[in-house]
């Protein structure tokens, strides 16, 4: 069955392989690994540009690099959403301090992602251009795109959630899914891009080395 496979990379990313050696996962044979019985027609990646900080001086670097990497991959696009700093109030809880009430805190945000899924999910689906599509995410932001493709265009779409065995799987995502399934972790290691890559101009692209 020909299949696209529209991936969050945030959730990719923080569900499964923040922390581990597998950060520089091949996104084509994993997921031609994760579907061996489909044929992947397109995979579309959505992430935002990270920004590097004082606790971490080169993620911005190994972002990029990995980004570069990934356009190899023949049948793979990226889809660029934003990365964006803010300030927010909210109640103190850890650690309780006697007499705080509101503190205001820095956070960054990724922005974008969802809805660039919903769309080009939508789109491709009126194009016609899969019999069945694949969202890799557990963001619940997903669940009225997923039912308006199945209702709408009759076609099926299945979702793999990064974020188990031991996280919060969405249970609207589980609900409304043609399938649902957990992603399986033990792919990992055998879906890994070589070392060195080599991009259409001929240019090295190398493992860094933290990862």
């Amino acid at each position: 069955m020909k299949t696209n496979v529209y991936i969050d990379g945030f959730n990719l990313f923080y569900g499964c392989l923040k922390g581990t050696r597998d950060k520089w996962l091949d996104l084509g044979a994993f997921c031609q690994a994760s579907l061996p019985n489909d044929t992947i027609n397109h995979i579309r990646y959505f992430t935002a540009l990270v920004k590097s900080n004082s606790s971490d001086l080169n993620r911005t670097n190994r972002q990029q690099i990995y980004l570069r990497a990934l356009t190899t991959i023949p049948n793979l696009s990226i889809h660029h959403g934003q990365f964006l700093k803010s300030a927010k109030r909210g109640r103190l809880i850890d650690p309780k301090i006697s007499g705080v009430g509101l503190v205001r805190v820095e956070t960054w945000e990724e922005k974008g992602s969802d809805v660039n899924i919903a769309t080009h999910l939508l789109a491709d689906g009126f194009r016609g251009d899969f019999e069945q599509a694949v969202v890799i995410s557990n963001d619940s932001d997903l669940v009225e795109p997923i039912v308006l493709v199945q209702r709408e265009l009759n076609l099926a779409v299945g979702v793999l959630s990064p974020h188990g065995p031991f996280g919060k799987p969405s249970y609207h995502l589980q609900k409304v899914s043609s399938s649902y399934n957990l992603v399986d972790r033990s792919l990992f290691a055998s879906c890994q891009l070589p070392p060195i890559v080599i991009d259409a101009q001929g240019r090295t692209i190398t493992k860094p080395p933290e990862w």
